[in-house]
């Protein structure tokens, strides 16, 4: 009989090894020769411009990212305006509108039949489109706009968390040796934000490569529509493999990259010192400069997207309520419910083993289960998809070959499968918010609980889960936001006949039918709002 002891042991390492497996099962598919010539038609034909558009993507994305995030950080964390402490968690409010969604709305409304267009050809006389110039928002540049509304805010929270950590000592130093306000925060403050920056780009960077339906939509190739296309219409599982293989392997030199650049920073910040001394009054210009500036991009990463479908969901109310929709929303939450609660559970297993048992193996076991959120939503559905099909073969024969009848696809086939892409997606989002809540209680209250006479599996439930009760919820709220939200999991491995809201709103959207997708759409975004507003609130008390 196994301990206890050993159990506890052995219980992260199983649940580690089941969230790692697809990984593996994808790099040996990647290495299988390819019989079909699928890949290597790809290699002759597409494949350099694919990985061409991805890089032009993550760079416009980062880039443009980076101009956005910087200064309203700037602006809600050193400097004092009308309005300052709204903006401070309205500007998080982007992250709730899934890209695709506020892809269909500025595509309806900047189309040749929108209103915008509309409106320059009545108040100029124009009336055809070859007697004037417009952009087309369908396009490279208009994805990497797109992408730079609804992502900013990863970078936006961690600048202004590390400006809010500051010494305004070193800055005021800076002033004192002579420097612009402009020079010192070039030249003091950005330094010392590099990590939040590495950090931040770096997450934006991973779901850039990681997006499938705006691209899609945009009709922009890159390696994540490679791998959809070469599955669902090739029908090639192995080189959809490769594919991905090729994209686990940028995400690993990229997130190398990140942590190479900051192999040598060591900050420290005095405990006493306070951000209070770095809290500029703006007047005249700045104020109504920082005042543009910070309303005008919360108005179109956010109010207008947010307003444009709650347009088209009241006009088109009674044309989209109907049976489907509320039997999808259903599927949507008790889907995103159980896959946040096994998720939660998987965080607690392994983030209280690394408490029980500090070291080397413990926090390998973190970082291990923590790798599938850095994978893109295709390349988890190809990765799920190789063993969990090959588990199914394997049973089959062998209920065959012992006189028994074939049970089908009973794992790839069925909503386990999708639950399983769901949870090697989003548990690190778990696992990372019990790690941040286990961090802040000290050792000394577990090993006063074990003098008492506690055992270890007392203390976690007598002392430790009471003490993270905050954290877990923030973990599960996380996780269901983005189970509602995720597209191209869902879209891959989903069961026949079995829809969830994400998935019918890209269907309408594939038909050029905004008006119908803006309901399902607006309940996506609310769905997802109303969690985020609790997690933010909830982050408000802790601090």
């Amino acid at each position: 009989m196994i301990s206890r002891i050993n159990l506890y042991k052995l219980l992260p390492w199983v649940v580690t090894c089941l969230l790692i497996t697809p990984i593996l099962a994808l790099l040996l598919s990647a290495f299988r020769i390819d019989n079909s010539g699928s890949f290597q038609h790809l290699i002759d034909t597409v494949l350099l411009d694919y990985t061409l558009n991805t890089l032009l993507m993550i760079l416009g994305v980062i880039s443009l990212s980076f101009i956005f995030a910087l200064p309203v950080a700037w602006f809600v964390a050193c400097c004092e305006f009308p309005g300052r402490t709204l903006l401070q968690w309205a500007l998080m409010l982007p992250l709730a509108l899934p890209p695709y969604i506020v892809a269909i709305v500025y595509t309806d409304l900047l189309d040749f039949s929108g209103p915008v267009q509309q409106f320059l050809r009545i108040v100029m006389g124009w009336r055809y489109s070859s007697d004037y110039y417009f952009p087309d928002i369908r396009t490279i540049s208009g994805a990497v706009i797109i992408l730079s509304l609804t992502l900013y805010p990863y970078l936006y929270l961690l600048l202004r968390g590390a400006f809010l950590g500051q010494s305004g000592g070193l800055f005021q130093a800076a002033r004192t040796l002579g420097l612009s306000p402009l020079s010192a925060f070039f030249r003091v403050s950005l330094p010392l934000s590099r990590s939040a920056i590495a950090v931040g780009l770096s997450l934006i960077a991973m779901e850039t490569l990681g997006d499938f339906a705006t691209v899609h939509y945009f009709a922009v190739s890159t390696l994540t529509t490679a791998v959809y296309n070469t599955w669902l219409e090739l029908g090639s599982l192995s080189t959809a493999a490769k594919i991905s293989s090729l994209m686990l392997l940028g995400l690993v030199v990229l997130i190398s990259l990140e942590n190479y650049s900051r192999r040598r920073q060591k900050l420290y910040q005095r405990s006493g010192a306070t951000h209070t001394e770095l809290r500029f009054v703006l007047r005249g210009w700045q104020k109504w400069g920082a005042l543009l500036f910070s309303w005008g991009l919360l108005f179109f990463a956010f109010i207008l997207p947010l307003s444009a479908l709650g347009y088209y969901a009241v006009n088109y109310f009674g044309a989209s309520l109907n049976s489907a929709l509320g039997k999808y929303t259903l599927n949507s939450v008790w889907l995103a419910t159980i896959v946040a609660f096994l998720a939660l559970l998987i965080a607690l297993i392994v983030n209280f083993y690394k408490r029980l048992s500090p070291g080397v193996f413990a926090s390998a076991s973190i970082r291990l289960s923590s790798l599938g959120y850095a994978l893109p939503g295709t390349v988890v559905a190809i990765a799920v998809l190789i063993p969990f099909t090959s588990l199914d073969l394997g049973l089959n024969r062998l209920l065959i070959a012992n006189g028994y009848a074939s049970v089908g696809l009973l794992f790839s086939g069925t909503l386990c499968i999708l639950v399983a892409g769901y949870l090697m997606r989003f548990s690190a989002i778990a696992v990372g918010s019990i790690d941040s809540s286990l961090s802040q209680i000290s050792p000394s209250l577990d090993s006063a609980s074990r003098t008492l006479g506690q055992s270890a599996v007392q203390t976690i439930r007598r002392v430790n889960l009471p003490l993270i009760h905050r954290g877990m919820l923030t973990a599960f709220i996380l996780v269901f936001i983005e189970a509602m939200k995720e597209l191209p999991t869902a879209l891959l491995l989903r069961p026949f006949n079995f829809e969830t809201l994400a998935t019918y709103v890209y269907q309408f959207v594939s038909d050029e039918m905004i008006e119908y997708a803006a309901l399902p759409a607006l309940l996506i975004v609310l769905m997802g709002l109303v969690p985020f507003i609790v997690v933010n609130r909830l982050l408000e008390k802790a601090t």
